[in-house]
């Protein structure tokens, strides 16, 4: 081989270690997954009413959970919900059902709520990304997931009732 070839094999071999190193350290660091951000989106109003006087409580935009999907991922990597917010799990047919709160960023509140469109128990302020299950103590067909401390806030009590509707598109 000439002293020339033999330059410009050795020239291009450094310039491809000098191309690839920074690759390989930048490969060593730690991953970073971004995720993007899941947004609100309003799919139906829902009104909270006292048993004991049938007066109105409060009036929420809901989303709606009704498919596998979305009430296995329910409010998950949420950064937070609005006051005026919640997510209404809409199942099938009355059953026990039991709620975790992993990978949920913001602090909820349960509200467990029977065929008649009652109450029957809550979780109060259900702790972010704590993986314990939460039961719903009796069987239900709708669970309906608001910011933690609202039930508190609005005085809410086993037996006050929901009416909602969902918004056609």
């Amino acid at each position: 081989m000439n002293k020339t070839r033999y330059i410009s094999c050795i020239f291009i071999t450094a310039l491809v270690l000098v191309l690839t190193i920074p690759l390989v350290v930048s490969c060593k660091g730690e991953r970073v997954v971004k995720t993007d951000a899941v947004s609100f989106t309003k799919e139906g109003e829902l009104m909270l009413y006292k048993s004991t006087s049938d007066s109105l409580i409060t009036t929420l935009e809901i989303e709606i959970a009704d498919t596998d999907y979305d009430t296995q991922t329910g409010l998950m990597y949420r950064d937070q919900l609005g006051a005026n917010q919640g997510m209404l799990f809409v199942f099938p047919e009355t059953a026990m059902h039991s709620f975790h709160m992993k990978n949920t960023k913001i602090a909820l509140d349960l509200l467990f709520i029977d065929e008649n469109l009652r109450i029957v128990h809550m979780v109060q302020n259900a702790q972010p990304m704590d993986e314990t299950g939460l039961s719903s103590q009796f069987p239900v067909i709708h669970v309906l997931e608001v910011n933690g401390g609202y039930a508190a806030k609005w005085k809410l009590q086993t037996g006050d009732r929901i009416v909602y509707q969902k918004i056609e598109r």
